[in-house]
């Protein structure tokens, strides 16, 4: 009997850790395009120190909005604009009580890093030597949304709208500077920080600039709804927030 027991109690030890090699959690992350360099970085320092993975969908906030309005399965969202968020909180997709209004951004015109295109102002964008601008599709992506406002504020849109070249999402936008195939083109400036194609040809003024604003949140349909505060707990640390400055970001006054 002792020696059925014994064998009864070690099978189930070693089901148990089978089963839980420790109880890692799986994070998935939908979170606004400009945010990616920082967020793999902080993505990967989570990992280490919890244990848990973090699984991360990058695309433009109107996108990852739409896909979890469509029942896609997210634990966090993290978007660059607050109408995205406040339209998932009017349907209840979020968990109201732990939006957190986190970062913020400035606009920047650039250019190619090889390019001889000298923009002092932002009229300069209405005049005949750029011939192509691209932004991130201006009537639902954020930087994109933010650019229009900007341009709209300085009674230059209706000047440049022809020009226009809307892309999927910042960093697509980037990317059509990169190649040479625009002349010149808004993004945030945390995105223009991370490449070497690029230069920044003009700095939309704070004080000018639109009211930019990443909050963050738990969604109601997590499956991990503990694990997900974990990392919305991490993102507010000292050390996450260190890193969301080291990419350029404002961290939004507590």
């Amino acid at each position: 009997m002792r020696s059925r027991t014994s064998r009864f109690l070690l099978a189930s030890i070693l089901g148990l850790a089978l089963v839980a090699p420790g109880g890692a959690a799986e994070i998935s992350v939908f979170a606004a395009a400009s945010l990616t360099d920082a967020l793999q970085e902080i993505a990967t320092a989570y990992e280490g120190e919890s244990g848990d993975k973090v699984l991360l969908n990058l695309a433009a906030s109107s996108t990852l909005a739409r896909q979890i309005q469509e029942g896609a399965p997210a634990d966090l969202f993290f978007s660059a604009d607050e109408a995205k968020m406040d339209s998932l909180e009017k349907q209840g997709l979020i968990l109201r009580e732990t939006r957190r209004s986190l970062l913020s951004n400035t606009l920047v015109v650039v250019v190619p890093a090889d390019s001889n295109l000298e923009i002092r102002s932002a009229r300069d964008l209405a005049t005949p030597k750029v011939r192509a601008l691209a932004l991130a599709e201006p009537q639902s992506v954020p930087a994109g949304i933010y650019a229009k406002e900007y341009l709209r504020s300085q009674k230059l849109w209706s000047k440049v709208i022809d020009r226009i070249v809307p892309t999927e999402n910042v960093r697509a936008a980037l990317s059509a500077v990169e190649s040479g195939n625009v002349d010149a083109g808004i993004v945030y400036k945390t995105d223009a920080a991370i490449s070497k194609k690029v230069k920044i040809a003009f700095e939309v003024p704070a004080a000018e600039g639109p009211k930019i604003s990443y909050p963050v949140a738990v969604l109601a349909g997590s499956q991990g709804q503990a694990a997900a505060r974990k990392l919305l707990a991490y993102l507010e640390s000292p050390a996450a927030l260190d890193v969301f400055r080291r990419y350029g970001f404002l961290v939004a006054s507590r």
